[in-house]
């Protein structure tokens, strides 16, 4: 079964969508880059420490198991949008989140973590510039202009 990664939750009386957070190709290939490159220095050192005479295989498997999972989800993940509405937050398969349920919005690298005030999280990923959608999440929780 395929999960809908854009939001399809209706829309209330007087709602309306005020601006879509896509996730940046840019952003991912870039994030996805860095994380090649420690997965390459871990394997590396992992088998330094073991002793192994071919400690370059490890930059090799590192490389290759990130290109590998990067490819794989680089679909999935570039197509996964939220709605920012006049009242809720609306994401993939079915999440909903109130403005006023918004505790906390933190800012984790190019990802940007909704916090609600029962303790659920929710992550809005590969943002080409999280401080921006932090800005406009809470912009719009306080009725401003976007």
């Amino acid at each position: 079964m395929t999960q809908k990664m854009t939001p399809d939750t209706p829309l209330a009386d007087g709602e309306e969508v005020l601006v879509s957070f896509q996730a940046d190709r840019m952003t991912y290939i870039r994030t996805n880059t860095w994380m090649a490159v420690f997965a390459m220095a871990g394997g590396m050192a992992v088998l330094y420490f073991l002793g192994n005479p071919y400690v370059w295989t490890g930059a090799i498997g590192g490389l290759a198991a990130v290109a590998v999972r990067a490819f794989y989800m680089m679909s999935e993940e570039l197509s996964v949008r939220w709605d920012l509405t006049n009242q809720r937050l609306l994401g993939p398969m079915g999440r909903a989140i109130r403005l006023g349920e918004i505790k906390q919005l933190n800012k984790l690298g190019n990802v940007v973590q909704v916090v609600t005030a029962t303790g659920d999280k929710h992550l809005v990923k590969y943002q080409g510039d999280a401080p921006e959608t932090i800005r406009k999440i809470q912009s719009a929780k306080v009725g401003g202009t976007i």
